[in-house]
């Protein structure tokens, strides 16, 4: 028993494959090929602060790494989720004792950087700005939004890249060599877990090691995609439901329909209903896109999308998901039109910087004798007793205003038979002023 507790713990397959070389890293070429950003930085000898945005598992807890040992730095590695200004102090005094009692600079790398307050992200400036630390922030999300302009400006900012599916397979290659000689694996299964990784090393090598555990407990030698599927807890895709991912995603379902492509349109859709997107937002969404890029070129769009709307309330998941697949089918094929978007744009942004213009007498209400006696409403022309039920030549904007012309109906779908009205009722108008 003794020698059981005396064992030491076995690493985990990402952290025994980590690289100990930039030579090593798989992934990331647009910054470690030669001639490129990081690979000349490291090349320059002398460290600089950075921050390292990319999603998870490509590497920038290592590129942090190898930074300290490429420069022969002392390493501190904070956690935003965990670490406070307390523990941003302790970690300036010890990159100070660095300094005094061994020579030595510091890498200060600071994981999740996106998670620390303002308050947190300003006790860091003046060790930053004196060069005690050479700062290494880490963080998913965009940093421009989420990163002090202050830190933001003292820092280079690399965009890290998800790994390829080459790229993956060169991690397996690596795997293979180590700890998973004895386990083959058919070219579909490899897709699978490919795929379920999705561009995430660390998952990657997860899912292999998962793999690898599952077989030797069934005794199996070979690992097939019925394997995967059964043996193994395949869990959603990576999506973030509250950053750039998240609304990278809806803008290409969004520009998708938009661009009349509708299976890019269903296939962004999915993606988003796969990783846990709520689908009454996206009802919400796809509603939008039809009063947005539809509007009056296909009035039966409005009609199905709330239709599917309210079928996804009554069903939920996962049949009433197959409504709003539909409806974003629907959006992409109908026809376009952007006309009453913009002449509700441009009306508003009128109305917000001029004046407030009084009603015409004409068009007034006058509910009691003294308004009736004031005018309102007089010589108002009821457009049911007019030909054609339009009363040529009638005003209904304030006076003094002119047709400002804001609803250009497009030549697609019902609009162009709008645009053909309303160039006949123009002309009646016309007519009607030469008379």
């Amino acid at each position: 028993m003794a020698d059981l507790f005396s064992q030491e713990p076995r690493q985990p397959l990402a952290e025994a494959l980590r690289p100990k070389t930039l030579d090593e890293v798989i992934g990331q070429g647009h910054l470690l090929g030669e001639g490129k950003p990081l690979r000349l930085a490291f090349q320059a000898g002398k460290p600089h602060s950075m921050i390292l945005w990319g999603p998870p598992g490509v590497g920038k807890t290592t590129l942090a790494r190898l930074t300290a040992n490429a420069f022969d730095a002392a390493f501190i590695a904070l956690s935003a989720v965990f670490a406070g200004v307390k523990d941003i102090r302790a970690a300036m005094e010890q990159a100070q004792q660095n300094l005094d009692q061994y020579g030595k600079s510091t890498i200060l790398f600071v994981d999740e950087i996106h998670r620390f307050n303002k308050a947190q992200q300003d006790a860091l400036l003046p060790f930053v700005e004196s060069g005690l630390v050479t700062f290494i922030g880490a963080t998913t999300e965009n940093p421009s939004f989420e990163v002090n302009s202050a830190l933001l400006s003292r820092a280079q900012v690399y965009v890290l890249k998800s790994l390829t599916d080459e790229e993956m397979r060169q991690l397996l290659d690596k795997a293979r060599k180590s700890t998973l000689s004895g386990i083959e694996f058919d070219e579909v299964a490899v897709d699978t877990l490919i795929g379920f990784a999705d561009g995430d090393a660390r998952r990657f090598l997860n899912l292999l090691e998962q793999a690898d555990t599952a077989a030797h407990s069934s005794g199996v030698t070979r690992i097939d995609a019925t394997f995967v599927e059964n043996a193994m807890t395949l869990n959603a895709r990576r999506f973030d439901k509250g950053g750039d991912n998240f609304y990278d995603q809806i803008s290409a379902l969004h520009k998708s329909v938009r661009g009349s492509h509708p299976d890019a349109a269903l296939y962004w859709f999915c993606r988003m209903i796969d990783g846990g997107a709520d689908p009454r937002y996206l009802a919400r969404r796809i509603i939008r896109m039809a009063w947005e890029d539809i509007g009056l070129a296909d009035p039966r769009a409005l009609t199905m999308v709330n239709d599917a709307a309210e079928t996804y309330e009554r069903l939920g998941s996962p049949e009433g998901e197959l409504a709003l697949g539909q409806a974003v089918v629907y959006l992409a094929i109908a026809a376009k039109s952007n006309a009453g978007y913009n002449a509700f744009n441009q009306a508003m942004a009128f109305v917000k910087k001029d004046k407030s213009r009084e009603v015409p007498v004409h068009l007034r209400n006058a509910p009691t004798k003294l308004m009736k006696e004031l005018g309102y409403g007089h010589e108002y022309r009821y457009a049911h007793d007019e030909p054609n039920a339009y009363a040529a030549g009638e005003t209904y904007l304030p006076d003094g205003m002119p047709e400002p012309r804001w609803y250009q109906p497009v030549p697609r779908g019902i609009e162009a038979k709008i645009a053909d009205k309303l160039a006949w009722l123009r002309a009646m108008d016309r007519a009607a002023g030469e008379e």
